[in-house]
């Protein structure tokens, strides 16, 4: 692990660059950031805070900005960008609490809370808020349902399938089928006349 993980390395310089950042050394933090993108495939801001325990797996494409703060026990999958929406000044990246979990390729965007524990399924562009314990999917992402409870599967999505696109279709269905049975009882209605 300490020869051959991405994510371990990519947190390591990032320890070195934030303390450079820190000294007002932003040309060399800057740098030291920038070589650690070349060698890992993740790039973290040297302004970033980020906590203890970060788990960075499978790192590439990870982008974590300037004024993100990320706190203890966090997995962050490959692909995920911790995103700002305009390049003023002040606070314009997400935080994210501890224990929470963002899923592959997720975008988390703009100055909102993860809540603690909570998780961020795949692909999920989150631009509000995330409740603590919940598990959001989805563009954009909204709740899944209740606060999440019990095991996941990984990548932040609950061991119970959850597909809301074939929640509409199947409610469609169940309105096509009610309206058939109308029109249904209006034909014999008329034959009956």
């Amino acid at each position: 692990m300490i020869f051959s993980y991405p994510g371990l390395h990519a947190i390591l310089i990032h320890r070195l660059a934030h303390r450079l950042w820190g000294w007002g050394w932003r040309g060399l933090g800057r740098f030291v950031s920038h070589l650690g993108r070349l060698l890992t495939g993740v790039e973290i801001h040297p302004g970033a805070r980020i906590g203890r325990r970060l788990f960075i797996d499978h790192g590439m494409g990870v982008v974590v900005g300037e004024t993100a703060t990320i706190g203890d026990d966090v997995t962050i999958y490959h692909g995920v960008t911790l995103g700002g929406l305009s390049g003023r000044p002040g606070k314009r990246h997400p935080d994210i609490d501890d224990g929470a979990v963002i899923g592959a390729g997720a975008q988390v965007l703009g100055p909102i809370r993860v809540g603690r524990g909570a998780k961020v399924g795949a692909n999920a562009v989150v631009v509000a808020d995330v409740a603590p314990e919940t598990t959001v999917i989805g563009i954009p992402a909204r709740p899944l349902g209740a606060p999440s409870e019990g095991p996941t599967a990984g990548y932040g999505l609950p061991t119970t399938p959850c597909d809301p696109l074939a929640d509409q279709i199947t409610a469609l269905r169940d309105e096509v089928a009610v309206l058939r049975r109308e029109v249904e009882m209006r034909e014999r209605r008329a034959e009956t006349r």
